[in-house]
């Protein structure tokens, strides 16, 4: 750090960072010539093989497409890669032996004997930069290793403890070809080291603490650089079975799932080309990562979606209650859906049209059921008579085929086989001939002559309609039919909040658990096949072996693959404490066969009943084998905040402890007092806040006021942000405002963990703003928080 008291020291120190970046800048130039040479090579071969299609045969065709298509997307990754491309570097001894891997790295842990020298100085025979993928010079020696390459590991595991053979760890802060500056960590301290003759010299106050320093913006920072030893432990753990990740707030947890999505890929492409799943709490954690992933080059195979994102078609867009939310959630909900769907078949039709509503179900001109109920009289004519089944059989009928165990669509062949059957019976027909294969022509000519009647058509239509998952939801809104359902699983306080909440056309996140579910039950209707685009290439013979099949692009990969992947091959939970059990059934079935990583803190959860969570969530895992880590350390709070804060921890979960914050900012949190209107209060608060920080500030409120503290920060520009304390999950701001811990805490069962985790959300500067529910002290301390 530089002294005030000795500015010879300081300029030294100055001359010796200036000389330190353009070190880095003259390698950071050298890259972006290397890159610029791989480009026009690219496009070099687009030309060329633009100028082979002029040539007019199949063959010359083929080689066109095939070499446009790879060159192309060539061009694009390495314009993708071009901005913020170098982010770290590792200085390293002499290795145990000289063997190379195919990033032209030395491939040795632990440094050679005799390297350290007796007067405890020694040579840096190996400097490696860190980057988001691998670039090698015209003579194939690494200018760039690949972040995920095994070559990169010591950057991220390299510990005083636990040196290896790095020396120093540097991280370095550009703007596309600006190298902005340096931060290094001495992992050998003792160690007087070496480099090209001169000695090796450390600049700033430790790589780990200035990216902690760095103002949040509402996009996430490409934090690859600031992952740590315990972290990257997780990142590179096998894949096989389940892996569960339990650290508290600003351990990472976020981070350590995001890069290991990418790990994963980047280790064994071919067995997750099935797809990579991250599942995110809120929309707002999903815009605030998902640009972490393409940016270390992994576009197309992850998919990162919010809970209420999971359906497809579905969207989450409202809140519900707390008391909905515990029921919509619990486990009790498989059974009451279970009933509505099958009890939606005999109460109405949902689903069918107006036209379809209006049409007769026998030889009468008006139907014989009202337009709200089943069809109770079927009636045919067959070989010339007059055939009836009245509502008794028609029930006993339905009854029967229902009792099957597939999907209630599924079972619809059955129930008109058994409407067949029925019919046949009553015709007499079957006793007309004693011989067996008369017997079975005459009853398949009976068949094919009812089902070809238009009374009969319409008739199955009603009485058992193709059900959608939201229209069975629609039935449930009704009062009435969802205590029919529901009178002996759920109390009438509970029967009427659900079908009151599914009144409202907008779904919430426990909604689309809701159909998904209705989804597995129901059974989909199958999809039509999309139709192929005319290629005039088709009209040409010859080219099957002469042109491979047109690839996609990684937009339209991933576009597909969102629209019509439903399991994936790897499974990633964030904050997996917050998921509901219908949550849990519906995440399991994207990822039946599926490995897994379970990221969360039980410390943090917003559900009201864990156990019952828990056994969800093992239901979901199956009998795979599980695989435990820790994140101790909280990179995120200074310990003024985190001391603060776990005194509600104590409150929420007795007995457990906090991750151990490792720096200090000297900036105790701040109380203030509501003395008129909270939005004055709040308003001059977060205006403060906004000229003491240089990034966000965070305004967390209980749910129901979300909407009234937006309009309290109208008009301060765009670095404040009002979110309701369950949208705060995962993200973190410079400085934090926390309104009325005790309506916050008392929203909820979970409440006192929800203020947990809206305490833990500031880097730099806390305030907590109190009203007459907190019962503040003189000093403006709310009665949650005082000793």
């Amino acid at each position: 750090m530089k002294s005030d008291s000795n500015p010879g020291r300081d300029e030294a120190a100055d001359s010796v960072r200036d000389r330190e970046l353009g070190v880095e800048q003259n390698h950071l130039d050298a890259v972006y010539r290397r890159l610029e040479e791989k480009i026009h090579e690219a496009e070099f071969l687009m030309e060329d093989a633009t100028k082979r299609g002029q040539v007019g045969t199949p063959g010359a065709l083929a080689e066109r497409d095939a070499q446009v298509f790879r060159a192309g997307i060539h061009l694009n990754r390495l314009n993708n890669e071009f901005e913020d491309f170098l982010f770290g570097r590792i200085d390293l001894l002499q290795g145990k032996d000289g063997k190379k891997g195919p990033d032209g790295a030395y491939t040795a842990l632990e440094p050679a004997d005799g390297t350290v020298r007796e007067d405890n100085t020694a040579d840096i025979a190996e400097t490696l930069h860190i980057g988001r993928i691998g670039v090698l010079d015209a003579d194939y020696s690494p200018l760039v290793i690949d972040w995920r390459a095994p070559a990169a590991a010591p950057f991220y595991r390299s510990t005083p403890v636990d040196p290896g053979r790095v020396v120093r760890r540097r991280v370095i802060r550009s703007k596309g070809r600006k190298v902005l500056g340096v931060e290094d960590d001495l992992m050998r301290p003792e160690l007087t080291a070496y480099l090209d003759g001169e000695r090796l010299p450390a600049i700033g106050d430790g790589a780990l603490m200035a990216a902690l320093g760095q103002a949040r913006s509402h996009s996430m920072r490409d934090i690859v650089a600031s992952i740590q030893a315990e972290q990257d432990q997780v990142i590179r753990a096998p894949a096989a079975s389940v892996t569960y990740v339990e650290g508290g707030p600003g351990t990472g947890k976020t981070a350590v799932a995001l890069h290991r999505a990418a790990y994963l890929l980047y280790q064994d492409r071919r067995r997750y080309s099935g797809g990579i799943l991250i599942v995110s709490p809120t929309p707002l954690l999903v815009a605030y990562t998902e640009g972490v992933l393409p940016s270390l080059g992994e576009e197309g195979q992850v998919a990162i979606r919010a809970v209420g994102s999971l359906v497809d078609g579905a969207e989450a867009t409202v809140y519900d209650s707390p008391a909905v939310a515990r029921v919509k959630g619990s486990s009790r909900m498989l059974r009451v859906l279970r009933k509505a769907a099958r009890g939606a078949l005999e109460s109405g039709r949902p689903g069918r049209s107006a036209v379809q509503e209006q049409l007769a179900f026998g030889d009468d001109d008006e139907p014989e059921a009202g337009p709200t109920e089943t069809p109770t009289r079927l009636r045919v004519v067959a070989f010339g008579r007059r055939l009836e089944l009245d509502a008794d059989r028609l029930n006993r009928i339905r009854q029967s085929a229902l009792g099957g165990t597939a999907p209630v669509n599924h079972l619809r062949p059955r129930a008109r086989k058994l409407l067949l059957d029925a019919l046949w019976d009553q015709s007499g027909a079957g006793s007309r001939h004693s011989d067996p294969e008369l017997a079975a022509e005459l009853r398949s000519s009976f068949d094919e002559d009812v089902t070809s009647e238009d009374e009969f058509l319409r008739f199955l239509d009603a009485w058992w309609p193709e059900l959608t998952p939201r229209a069975v939801l629609s039935a449930m809104s009704d009062e009435r039919r969802l205590g029919r359902w529901a009178r002996r699983i759920l109390n009438p306080g509970e029967i009427r909040r659900l079908a009151r909440s599914l009144r409202r056309d907008a779904l919430s996140v426990h909604d689309v658990a809701l159909l998904d579910e209705l989804t597995a039950v129901l059974g989909a209707p199958a999809r039509p096949k999309k139709r192929r685009e005319y290629d005039p290439l088709d009209q040409l013979t010859g080219l099957e072996e002469l042109m491979p099949q047109r690839e996609e692009s990684q937009r339209e990969r991933a576009e597909r693959l969102a629209q019509e992947r439903t399991e994936y091959a790897h499974v990633i939970v964030d904050e997996a404490q917050d998921l509901t059990p219908m949550q849990w059934r519906m995440v399991g079935r994207r990822g039946r066969h599926a490995t897994w990583t379970i990221v969360g803190d039980p410390a943090q959860s917003s559900w009201s009943d864990p156990d019952e969570a828990g056994a969800a969530r093992d239901e979901a895992l199956g009998s795979r084998p599980r695989r435990h880590f820790t994140l101790t350390v909280n990179y995120r709070n200074p310990s003024e905040i985190a001391e603060l804060a776990a005194k509600v921890l104590a409150l929420a979960m007795p007995g457990s402890e906090s991750p151990s914050a490792v720096r200090s900012t000297g900036i105790q949190p701040r109380f203030e007092v509501v003395r008129e209107k909270a939005a004055d209060t709040v308003r001059a608060e977060a205006a403060r806040l906004l000229e003491q920080v240089d990034g966000t500030v965070g305004v967390v409120v209980a749910m129901n006021r979300r909407d009234e503290a937006a309009r309290w920060l109208s008009g301060l520009g765009e670095r404040v942000v009002a979110l309701g304390s369950l949208e705060a999950k995962g993200l973190e701001y410079d400085a934090t405002i926390v309104v009325s811990p005790a309506e916050i805490a008392d929203e909820s069962p979970a409440g006192l963990r929800v203020l947990y985790v809206a305490l833990t959300r500031a880097t730099q500067q806390l305030t907590v703003v109190s009203g007459e529910r907190d019962e503040p002290d003189g000093n403006g301390v709310p009665d949650l928080l005082r000793d």
